[in-house]
Protein backbone atom coordinates (compact mmCIF):
# COMPACT_ATOMS: atom_id res chain seq x y z
CA UNK A 1 0.00 0.00 0.00
CA UNK A 2 1.19 3.53 -1.02
CA UNK A 3 0.80 6.39 0.58
CA UNK A 4 0.63 10.00 -0.10
CA UNK A 5 1.24 12.82 2.24
CA UNK A 6 -0.02 16.49 2.07
CA UNK A 7 1.58 19.25 3.56
CA UNK A 8 -1.11 21.31 5.63
CA UNK A 9 1.38 23.78 7.24
CA UNK A 10 1.82 27.49 6.48
CA UNK A 11 5.59 28.74 6.74
CA UNK A 12 6.61 30.47 9.79
CA UNK A 13 8.96 33.75 8.75
CA UNK A 14 9.69 37.34 9.40
CA UNK A 15 6.58 39.55 7.95
CA UNK A 16 4.34 36.63 8.09
CA UNK A 17 0.50 37.41 8.44
CA UNK A 18 -0.88 36.85 12.26
CA UNK A 19 -4.09 37.39 13.50
CA UNK A 20 -3.97 41.24 15.01
CA UNK A 21 -3.84 40.51 18.73
CA UNK A 22 -0.93 38.32 18.75
CA UNK A 23 3.02 38.95 18.91
CA UNK A 24 4.62 39.75 15.20
CA UNK A 25 7.05 37.38 14.56
CA UNK A 26 10.82 37.73 14.78
CA UNK A 27 13.48 35.92 13.70
CA UNK A 28 17.32 37.00 14.60
CA UNK A 29 20.55 35.75 13.94
CA UNK A 30 22.22 33.74 17.40
CA UNK A 31 25.23 32.58 15.38
CA UNK A 32 27.12 32.61 12.62
CA UNK A 33 29.12 29.63 10.97
CA UNK A 34 32.24 31.79 11.65
CA UNK A 35 31.09 33.48 14.83
CA UNK A 36 31.02 29.59 16.47
CA UNK A 37 34.46 28.42 14.97
CA UNK A 38 35.99 31.15 16.78
CA UNK A 39 34.31 30.59 19.67
CA UNK A 40 34.93 26.82 19.24
CA UNK A 41 38.49 27.55 18.22
CA UNK A 42 37.26 24.60 15.44
CA UNK A 43 39.23 24.82 12.09
CA UNK A 44 36.61 22.49 9.85
CA UNK A 45 33.30 22.71 11.10
CA UNK A 46 31.08 25.76 12.28
CA UNK A 47 27.30 25.86 13.48
CA UNK A 48 24.57 28.09 12.16
CA UNK A 49 21.49 28.90 14.57
CA UNK A 50 18.66 31.46 14.91
CA UNK A 51 16.39 32.75 17.58
CA UNK A 52 12.74 33.11 16.77
CA UNK A 53 10.24 35.36 18.79
CA UNK A 54 6.94 34.14 17.93
CA UNK A 55 3.05 33.42 19.44
CA UNK A 56 1.99 30.34 20.58
CA UNK A 57 -0.89 30.79 17.75
CA UNK A 58 1.29 32.38 15.02
CA UNK A 59 0.85 30.56 11.78
CA UNK A 60 -1.04 26.98 11.66
CA UNK A 61 -1.53 25.80 14.94
CA UNK A 62 -3.93 24.83 17.27
CA UNK A 63 -5.54 26.19 20.84
CA UNK A 64 -5.16 24.95 24.48
CA UNK A 65 -8.72 24.61 25.42
CA UNK A 66 -6.92 27.28 28.22
CA UNK A 67 -6.88 29.68 25.62
CA UNK A 68 -10.77 30.26 26.07
CA UNK A 69 -11.61 28.78 29.31
CA UNK A 70 -10.35 29.96 32.65
CA UNK A 71 -9.12 26.57 34.18
CA UNK A 72 -9.40 24.20 31.69
CA UNK A 73 -6.47 22.05 29.68
CA UNK A 74 -3.53 23.80 28.50
CA UNK A 75 -1.88 22.41 25.36
CA UNK A 76 0.83 20.40 27.06
CA UNK A 77 -1.91 18.83 29.30
CA UNK A 78 -3.72 18.00 26.51
CA UNK A 79 -4.33 14.08 25.16
CA UNK A 80 -2.82 14.00 21.67
CA UNK A 81 -5.82 12.13 20.78
CA UNK A 82 -6.86 15.93 20.09
CA UNK A 83 -4.45 16.32 17.42
CA UNK A 84 -4.14 12.96 15.95
CA UNK A 85 -6.40 10.84 14.33
CA UNK A 86 -9.15 9.99 11.57
CA UNK A 87 -9.83 13.18 9.76
CA UNK A 88 -12.70 14.19 7.04
CA UNK A 89 -12.22 17.49 4.93
CA UNK A 90 -15.93 18.85 3.92
CA UNK A 91 -16.32 21.63 1.36
CA UNK A 92 -17.52 24.93 2.23
CA UNK A 93 -16.25 27.14 -0.47
CA UNK A 94 -19.42 28.44 -1.59
CA UNK A 95 -20.08 29.81 1.77
CA UNK A 96 -18.47 33.19 2.11
CA UNK A 97 -18.70 36.32 4.22
CA UNK A 98 -20.61 37.77 5.13
CA UNK A 99 -22.42 34.47 5.64
CA UNK A 100 -22.23 31.98 8.30
CA UNK A 101 -21.23 28.60 7.88
CA UNK A 102 -24.63 26.84 8.84
CA UNK A 103 -25.88 23.74 9.93
CA UNK A 104 -27.52 22.85 6.65
CA UNK A 105 -24.53 23.70 5.40
CA UNK A 106 -22.51 21.25 6.91
CA UNK A 107 -25.07 18.89 6.14
CA UNK A 108 -24.88 19.47 2.43
CA UNK A 109 -21.15 19.09 2.23
CA UNK A 110 -21.45 16.09 4.23
CA UNK A 111 -23.76 14.83 1.67
CA UNK A 112 -21.82 15.68 -0.95
CA UNK A 113 -18.66 14.01 0.09
CA UNK A 114 -20.29 10.67 0.94
CA UNK A 115 -18.70 10.73 4.30
CA UNK A 116 -19.84 10.73 7.86
CA UNK A 117 -18.74 12.15 11.52
CA UNK A 118 -17.95 9.40 13.60
CA UNK A 119 -16.99 10.13 17.21
CA UNK A 120 -13.42 11.78 17.76
CA UNK A 121 -13.08 12.91 14.53
CA UNK A 122 -10.86 15.68 13.35
CA UNK A 123 -12.92 17.40 10.55
CA UNK A 124 -11.28 20.12 8.76
CA UNK A 125 -13.18 22.82 6.68
CA UNK A 126 -12.05 23.45 3.32
CA UNK A 127 -13.52 27.72 2.55
CA UNK A 128 -10.92 28.21 0.07
CA UNK A 129 -9.85 31.24 1.90
CA UNK A 130 -5.71 30.95 2.00
CA UNK A 131 -6.13 29.81 -1.78
CA UNK A 132 -8.15 33.42 -2.49
CA UNK A 133 -6.26 35.59 0.26
CA UNK A 134 -3.21 34.23 1.49
CA UNK A 135 -0.01 36.76 0.60
CA UNK A 136 -2.48 39.61 0.84
CA UNK A 137 -3.64 42.26 2.90
CA UNK A 138 -7.04 41.02 3.01
CA UNK A 139 -6.25 37.37 4.02
CA UNK A 140 -6.82 38.59 8.29
CA UNK A 141 -10.00 41.12 7.51
CA UNK A 142 -12.81 38.96 6.29
CA UNK A 143 -14.09 35.65 5.84
CA UNK A 144 -16.56 33.07 7.13
CA UNK A 145 -16.94 31.14 10.15
CA UNK A 146 -19.37 28.61 11.72
CA UNK A 147 -22.39 29.95 13.25
CA UNK A 148 -22.71 28.75 17.38
CA UNK A 149 -25.22 26.20 15.91
CA UNK A 150 -22.84 25.07 13.53
CA UNK A 151 -20.14 24.53 15.56
CA UNK A 152 -22.78 22.96 18.19
CA UNK A 153 -23.60 20.69 15.72
CA UNK A 154 -19.84 19.55 15.30
CA UNK A 155 -19.52 19.04 18.58
CA UNK A 156 -22.73 16.95 19.39
CA UNK A 157 -21.80 14.63 16.36
CA UNK A 158 -18.26 13.81 18.03
CA UNK A 159 -15.96 16.43 16.93
CA UNK A 160 -12.60 16.93 19.13
CA UNK A 161 -10.77 18.78 16.49
CA UNK A 162 -12.55 21.72 13.85
CA UNK A 163 -9.53 22.61 11.46
CA UNK A 164 -10.47 25.84 8.48
CA UNK A 165 -8.18 27.26 6.43
CA UNK A 166 -8.50 30.80 7.64
CA UNK A 167 -7.08 33.00 10.62
CA UNK A 168 -10.32 31.67 13.03
CA UNK A 169 -13.09 29.11 12.75
CA UNK A 170 -15.23 32.32 13.91
CA UNK A 171 -17.01 34.71 11.19
CA UNK A 172 -14.53 37.37 11.66
CA UNK A 173 -14.81 40.27 12.06
CA UNK A 174 -18.56 40.31 12.64
CA UNK A 175 -18.58 37.46 14.99
CA UNK A 176 -17.91 39.28 18.57
CA UNK A 177 -19.34 36.41 20.43
CA UNK A 178 -16.86 34.09 18.72
CA UNK A 179 -19.09 31.07 18.49
CA UNK A 180 -16.85 28.59 17.17
CA UNK A 181 -14.36 28.72 19.90
CA UNK A 182 -17.49 29.40 22.68
CA UNK A 183 -18.21 26.15 21.77
CA UNK A 184 -14.93 24.52 22.11
CA UNK A 185 -15.06 26.20 25.45
CA UNK A 186 -18.41 24.73 26.18
CA UNK A 187 -17.37 20.94 24.80
CA UNK A 188 -13.59 20.95 25.64
CA UNK A 189 -12.24 20.62 22.24
CA UNK A 190 -10.29 21.97 20.23
CA UNK A 191 -9.42 24.17 16.43
CA UNK A 192 -6.47 24.40 14.12
CA UNK A 193 -6.35 27.33 12.34
CA UNK A 194 -4.64 28.76 9.12
CA UNK A 195 -4.38 25.58 7.34
CA UNK A 196 -3.56 25.47 3.70
CA UNK A 197 -3.96 22.73 0.47
CA UNK A 198 -7.14 21.42 1.87
CA UNK A 199 -8.78 21.75 -1.77
CA UNK A 200 -6.57 18.41 -2.09
CA UNK A 201 -8.63 16.88 0.85
CA UNK A 202 -12.13 17.38 -0.25
CA UNK A 203 -14.60 14.61 0.43
CA UNK A 204 -12.08 12.30 1.84
CA UNK A 205 -11.11 10.44 5.09
CA UNK A 206 -7.90 10.54 5.85
CA UNK A 207 -4.99 10.20 8.73
CA UNK A 208 -4.51 13.51 10.31
CA UNK A 209 -1.49 14.93 12.66
CA UNK A 210 -0.70 17.85 14.03
CA UNK A 211 1.29 17.80 17.37
CA UNK A 212 2.02 21.01 19.34
CA UNK A 213 4.72 21.37 21.20
CA UNK A 214 4.78 20.58 24.77
CA UNK A 215 4.37 24.33 25.91
CA UNK A 216 4.25 24.25 29.54
CA UNK A 217 0.97 25.54 30.63
CA UNK A 218 0.44 26.96 26.94
CA UNK A 219 -2.76 28.53 25.53
CA UNK A 220 -1.71 27.01 22.10
CA UNK A 221 1.09 26.26 19.83
CA UNK A 222 2.36 25.93 15.97
CA UNK A 223 2.08 22.49 14.43
CA UNK A 224 3.63 21.17 11.41
CA UNK A 225 0.18 19.46 10.14
CA UNK A 226 -0.39 16.80 7.57
CA UNK A 227 -2.75 14.65 5.64
CA UNK A 228 -1.92 10.70 5.42
CA UNK A 229 -4.02 9.37 2.45
CA UNK A 230 -3.73 5.96 0.73
CA UNK A 231 -3.37 6.03 -2.95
Amino acid sequence: MALKIVDLSQEIFQGMSIFPMHQKTFIMTNMTYEENMKETGSKTLGFSARNLLISEHCGTHSDGISEFKENALTIDKMSLDYFFGSAICLDLSSVTYPNYIEVKDLKKALEKSKQDIRKNDIVLLYTGHYDRFYNTVNYQKQYTGLSYEAAKFLAESGVINIGVDAPAIDLTPDDINFSGHMICAEYDITNTENLCNLDKLVNKRFLYIGLPLKIRDGSGSPIRAIAVLEE
